[in-house]
């Protein structure tokens, strides 16, 4: 099956809410209809002919410091993990870190579990790219929802409100 991409900004039906909000401000972005029992990265990939270094993923992160919480998004390729308890925890200034549980990140975010991205959080929440991402010419990501995907340039990105590019890998 291939995927057809239009532009996003002309399909938000295909988006979270808070995505369709925000997307107006990346430029270049497009997005697909995809089968939501496949959104999950790797059958996405095998069914649609995405190489997995080309599919990135956004983590939310909970960083704890006392009764303080903290949360950050982390996008990193696929091919790779986030350092989650060494990089993003220092960037937190954070004691303890680790993924936010799922049903804390579908409330935060106004976002389905597995369609979680970057475009649309919350305001005060650190967007940490990894360089590889940066880099990119292009990355798929999810949409917010889990029956579409997004298609955006890696430079758009890093240029997000709130967005830092790091080398959060392993």
């Amino acid at each position: 099956m291939t995927l057809h991409w239009v532009p996003a900004a002309g399909r938000t039906d295909l988006l979270a809410d808070p995505v369709a909000r925000a997307i107006g401000q990346v430029e270049g972005a497009r997005v697909a209809e995809i089968d939501p029992e496949l959104a999950d990265t790797a059958a996405f990939c095998e069914r649609y002919g995405v190489a997995m270094d080309v599919s990135a993923n956004c983590v939310v992160v909970a960083g704890r410091r006392g009764a303080e919480v903290r949360y950050a998004a982390c996008m990193v390729l696929a091919t790779t993990r986030a350092d989650v308890n060494g990089v993003v925890r220092r960037h937190l200034a954070a004691r303890k870190a680790s993924f936010a549980p799922m049903d804390e990140a579908v409330e935060l975010t106004g976002m389905e579990y597995g369609g979680i991205t970057p475009i649309g959080l919350p305001a005060d929440w650190p967007i940490l790219v990894d360089t590889r991402v940066a880099e990119h010419p292009e990355v798929v990501i999810g949409s917010g929802v889990r029956r579409s995907k997004l298609a955006v340039p890696g430079a758009a990105l890093a240029g997000l409100k709130g967005a830092e590019v790091l080398s959060l890998t392993v």
